[in-house]
């Protein structure tokens, strides 16, 4: 069983970290490394939270993250983007108000500029599809046209992300993504604390 900190002698003993020493670093960097390479199996759990969350939808929220995710991985989609075709909605229990900002950070340090920029704004794109039934402006997406990256996430919820709300849809389960979210979350491309994992 991993050693989470739970023995004193594995834990820094600063009560401030202006007090901390060189020992107390290297304790907690030896425990950063185990601790972040199960950040995939975390992930999966916290979306396991959306089953049976419907919110009015035909079909609950991992159904909808499940469908999304075989939609992309039956089109041809490499597995990254598969990953946050799975994960795009993972926010939605946490920031009712913001969860594409909650799924992009989380996939952040792991994706492309590109599915992380497809992934931040894929809210205000897929409200072409409902917002003028709240009156809202369905086109508040238009804002972004210029972006090089419009193209590529109008793609996506138009072809994965509105589609997938067929009660009928035989998605693939969940296991069948682990070993994609798994890897992809193995190692970061870009993460402040990348060099804690080198040492």
């Amino acid at each position: 069983m991993p050693d989470h900190g739970d023995h004193p002698e594995a834990r820094a003993g600063f009560k401030a970290m202006i007090d901390g020493t060189q020992e107390d670093w290297m304790k907690i960097a030896a425990q950063f490394g185990p601790f972040a390479s199960r950040g995939g199996k975390r992930v999966l759990d916290h979306l396991c939270l959306l089953d049976g969350d419907y919110g009015g939808f035909p079909v609950d929220r991992l159904t909808h993250s499940l469908q999304t995710a075989t939609r992309a991985f039956k089109d041809g989609r490499d597995d990254e983007y598969v990953v946050c075709a799975l994960l795009h909605d993972i926010g939605d229990s946490l920031g009712a108000y913001n969860h594409p900002d909650i799924a992009a950070a989380i996939l952040k340090p792991f994706v492309s500029e590109q599915n992380h920029w497809m992934v931040e704004k894929h809210g205000i794109f897929q409200g072409y599809y409902f917002f003028h039934y709240l009156g809202m402006d369905r086109n508040m997406r238009d804002s972004l046209r210029d972006h090089r990256y419009f193209q590529y996430t109008a793609e996506f919820c138009d072809k994965y992300d509105q589609a997938a709300f067929d009660p009928n849809y035989e998605s693939m389960p969940l296991e069948a993504f682990e070993p994609m979210v798994m890897k992809l979350f193995e190692a970061p491309k870009n993460s402040l604390y990348s060099a804690a994992l080198d040492e």
